[in-house]
């Protein structure tokens, strides 16, 4: 019981945050968080199994860590997956991280520690939720990775006039 209780619970906590995702049409939405989730809890509690079915016939302590640390690393790949690069603009990198984020939730509820992953949960939906780039942001303007306008600012056409002496 404890176990369905734990992927539940990583489930919930997935849609939660998907849910903000796909109310905002990210490419990531309720069903990936909720799959995020549910999976990293899943090769979670694994780890645990897999340790105490070998340890009795091995002698050897498992540490359930190392899962932890897969489990990491195969989500940064999905991540990579969501970061889009077009002409030097960058997008997806919140989606990418919320993704991470929702691993990061299903591992904890994994191991039981409900707390950290509903707080998680409540700080991850906060952010998404209620932070918003600033207009001056590299997000919302151009930044040295976008391409420059097609409209000239007084800034630029001042340099320009400048490189051209």
């Amino acid at each position: 019981m404890e176990v369905a209780l734990r992927l539940f619970v990583a489930s919930a906590i997935g849609a939660l945050i998907g849910w903000d995702r796909e109310r905002a049409d990210k490419p990531a939405g309720l069903r990936t968080h909720m799959l995020v989730a549910l999976g990293a809890a899943s090769f979670t509690l694994l780890g645990f199994e897999v340790g105490d079915h070998l340890a009795p016939k091995t002698g050897d302590g498992f540490d359930p860590t190392r899962v932890l640390q897969g489990v990491i690393g195969g989500i940064g790949f999905l991540g990579a997956g969501a970061i889009i690069q077009n002409r030097g603009h960058v997008s997806g990198i919140t989606t990418a991280a919320s993704v991470w984020v929702a691993g990061a939730l299903g591992s904890a509820a994994g191991v039981g520690a409900y707390v950290l992953a509903v707080f998680t949960a409540l700080f991850a939906f906060g952010i998404l939720r209620f932070v918003r780039p600033s207009a001056s942001s590299p997000q919302t303007s151009n930044s040295p990775m976008s391409p420059p306008s097609s409209k000239s600012s007084p800034l630029s056409a001042s340099s320009e006039s400048a490189s051209s002496e």
